[in-house]
């Protein structure tokens, strides 16, 4: 306990960032910013752009449903399995040729799916592209390494303003690439964007200038994968399996015992995978609990709310929309989450990123809330869809900010993918919460009644309020503006 005192009153007080007394040219790091956001835009452009593709891509290769929704689950496992391990081996091996390693992997993986013959191998190819989920914290750990320490915070919300616009970009795309060329396109476009960013990566980023010391616990990785795909695979299934299947609860049995032993592991390990030490400094574990509860109010907002607007009239509710038109009505949430990531940086100096991240869970929760009370009208979900993005956008800029400062620079990348891992389970506990409340009462046409939609968007509302609570838990920062200051002993060591 006293170590872990010692660490984080070293991280607090000390400033994270290392004194660069030749700075990059402003020139130089704006061309590495593009480089990076491109990588990390694309990524979570594919998280999001297959969902409102799927029902297209299960007719055109004549599968079922539940397999179809495989095309999902093994994405989301693959990157929930990759971020933080591949992002330990960024701090280890240097960040910019595991970038470069993981863009060419995302660029097989959607060439892959491109040129699938049938649902078994576009399956495969997004197990392939659930490693780019390392994008998220290489290219945090790069803009540390090799920005001036005055404007690491502000790009940092830049590119997680980015990292939120993509999701939305995927929602709103889905429909008129669909719809005017092929499903087909929905990986050809990110191919080629994929390959021209891993060129101007190795061309133009440099290496890390300084690295972690040990090695990769395997050990560690294998029992990580093994308790994150024995939690999520019953999370994701578990509506079509049966909660109470065996299947399931020999799963979470099993999630139960390998986390156990990954505690076990890497508190006795020599070079653990992820330090524990790290994640039990407070603006660490504090980030954390928010970005899980965070994550399951964002990913169920965007999985079910253009399910909510395409349901036809007939049902009481819904517009009848096709696929396109709901993308549009998400729009505003596409404009508000990149508006939101700027301006919260250029805040940040002014007003801590604790405030903004429980300003940010406030936003979406009010969000829900409304769609919960008011949803007859087209413009209330329009309005709805802003005030969410603008939550969004607000909370990913200061969670990435929150973990970059408040861990030593040797483990950034490890820290920020588990933010962004925990996010994502976050994620995939409020969609089959979610699902689960909104199917759970259907009517005899198989659709979903208005009180089931009500309910889970006040489910999220009560999580994203939570999330806010668990930020305020957090210790006030402001941005760190100083670049004349150098870390102390004890905290680099």
């Amino acid at each position: 306990m006293r170590e872990t005192r010692d660490l984080s009153r070293a991280v607090v007080k000390t400033p994270p960032f290392p004194r660069r007394d030749n700075p990059m040219p402003s020139k130089s790091t704006r061309l590495i910013f593009a480089v990076l956001a491109s990588g990390a835009g694309v990524f979570s452009m594919l998280q999001s752009l297959i969902a409102p593709a799927l029902p297209t891509i299960q007719h055109a290769l004549h599968t079922s449903q539940s397999t179809a929704t495989w095309v999902m689950t093994a994405y989301l496992l693959s990157a929930s399995v990759c971020t933080p391990i591949i992002g330990r081996v960024g701090d280890l091996a240097g960040k910019k040729r595991t970038l470069v390693a993981v863009l060419l992997t995302v660029l097989a993986g959607c060439l892959l799916a491109a040129l699938a013959p049938n649902v078994g191998v576009l399956i495969f190819a997004r197990i392939i592209q659930g490693a780019g989920g390392a994008v998220f914290p290489l290219s945090f750990g790069i803009i540390r390494d090799q920005f001036e320490p005055g404007r690491v915070s502000g790009s940092i919300s830049n590119l997680s303003a980015v990292i939120a616009a993509g999701g939305g970009v995927g929602i709103v795309a889905a429909g008129p690439i669909v719809a005017g060329l092929d499903y087909r396109w929905l990986f050809w476009f990110p191919v080629v964007i994929v390959a021209v960013t891993a060129l101007l990566a190795l061309r133009y980023v440099p290496e890390s200038p300084r690295r972690a010391k040990g090695r990769v616990s395997w050990s560690g990785a294998v029992l990580l994968s093994g308790w994150l795909v024995a939690l999520l695979l019953p999370i994701s299934c578990g509506s079509r399996w049966g909660w109470s299947s065996a299947a399931v609860i020999a799963l979470f049995a099993a999630a139960v015992v390998l986390f156990a032993l990954w505690l076990f592991a890497e508190s006795h390990s020599r070079s653990p995978l992820i330090d524990l030490r790290i994640m039990r400094v407070r603006a660490v574990w504090a980030t954390n609990a928010a970005a899980l509860l965070f994550g399951a109010g964002m990913s169920s907002v965007w999985s079910f709310l253009p399910g909510f607007v395409q349901t036809p009239r007939s049902a009481g509710y819904g517009f009848g929309a096709s696929v396109t038109t709901s993308g549009l009505l998400m729009l505003p949430m596409l404009i508000a989450m990149f508006v939101a990531g700027v301006v919260s940086g250029r805040l940040e100096p002014k007003v801590d990123a604790r405030r903004l991240l429980i300003s940010g869970a406030v936003s979406a929760a009010v969000a829900c809330a409304i769609l919960a009370l008011w949803h007859t009208q087209q413009w209330q979900i329009a309005v709805a869809a802003g005030v969410f993005g603008l939550g969004v956008g607000l909370a990913f800029a200061s969670m990435a900010n929150l973990i970059v400062g408040g861990v030593p620079a040797e483990q950034t990348g490890a820290a920020t993918g588990m933010n962004a891992n925990l996010r994502s389970v976050g994620g995939a506990i409020g969609t089959a919460i979610t699902s689960l409340l909104v199917t759970s009462h259907l009517q005899p046409s198989g659709l979903p009644y208005d009180s089931s939609y009500i309910h889970s968007f006040s489910a999220l509302t009560l999580l994203l309020l939570g999330a806010a609570l668990a930020a305020a838990l957090a210790p006030a920062r402001k941005a760190v503006r100083t670049p004349q200051l150098q870390l102390t002993p004890a905290a680099a060591e």
